[in-house]
């Protein structure tokens, strides 16, 4: 027997109702969990872009700094969301890897930048456990002794100089709002286009498969998502916990 489970979310100038099948994954109408989810995650990021002035208004590059704190808060769990969702709508898909060519002799990827909207990154961020990493910390207790025989030796000399530090920020109390800016873009350049993300997905993880030792193979860290916090104080928290059970169970193997 089939259990419905019928949530509303309500929040500024959106009120969808959301209803899907719990159950058994077979019976699961996975194409409207992603249409609802969709239609909830599009409304939380109008909201979003019109905060920072992106809805065809002037956008600031510069806005205070409980307006970024706020941003934040709330575009991190749209991010883990929105991830899961990609996750949901590769399930199954079968896509063809391009054969791998070798890099152009000369040729240095850079880090980025100009107008260029970057691309949604499609693996969560993995948390980082400093007690794992104890063994490859060497001579932490029992440092090496150097010693300089010479008068002209100078100890600047083994290493190379400190890049210059960078420019203090302007004294107006203001943060800048630039990285915002693209990534707010590429979340909902990924969000209008699903499935042209599901098929990156895809193609990213049978790329880790065929990797001889991977750090993960999964997309999604264990544990909490991102941006995931206990007390919830905003709809995205309902949004990305069902995301995120949704997204596990539909990477459960098929076993049918």
């Amino acid at each position: 027997m089939r259990t419905c489970v019928l949530d509303i979310y309500s929040y500024t100038r959106l009120c969808v109702p959301v209803l899907f099948i719990v159950g058994d994954s077979k019976d699961m109408d996975w194409d409207l969990v992603i249409k609802r989810k969709s239609e909830e995650l599009r409304g939380i990021l109008e909201v979003l872009f019109a905060l920072l002035g992106l809805d065809g208004t002037d956008a600031a590059s510069r806005i205070t700094k409980s307006l970024h704190s706020a941003v934040l808060q709330v575009l991190r769990p749209v991010e883990s969301a929105v991830r899961r969702l990609i996750v949901i709508a590769a399930r199954g898909l079968v896509v063809k890897l391009a054969p791998s060519r070798p890099m152009p002799k000369g040729k240095v990827i850079g880090k980025g930048g100009g107008n260029r909207i970057p691309a949604f990154k499609l693996a969560d961020t993995r948390k980082y456990f400093p007690e794992l990493h104890q063994d490859r910390v060497k001579y932490s207790k029992y440092p090496p002794r150097i010693l300089f025989l010479t008068p002209d030796s100078k100890i600047d000399d083994l290493w190379p100089s400190r890049p210059p530090k960078a420019a203090a920020p302007p004294p107006d109390g203001l943060a800048p709002a630039t990285r915002l800016h693209r990534r707010l873009q590429a979340l909902k350049l990924a969000l209008d286009d699903l499935p042209h993300q599901a098929r990156r997905m895809a193609r990213w993880r049978m790329r880790r498969e065929a990797m001889p030792g991977p750090v993960f193979r999964s997309p999604l860290r264990p544990g909490p998502p991102p941006g995931h916090r206990k007390r919830h104080i905003h709809p995205i928290d309902e949004i990305l916990a069902d995301c995120h059970w949704l997204a596990w169970d539909a990477m459960k193997p098929d076993t049918s």
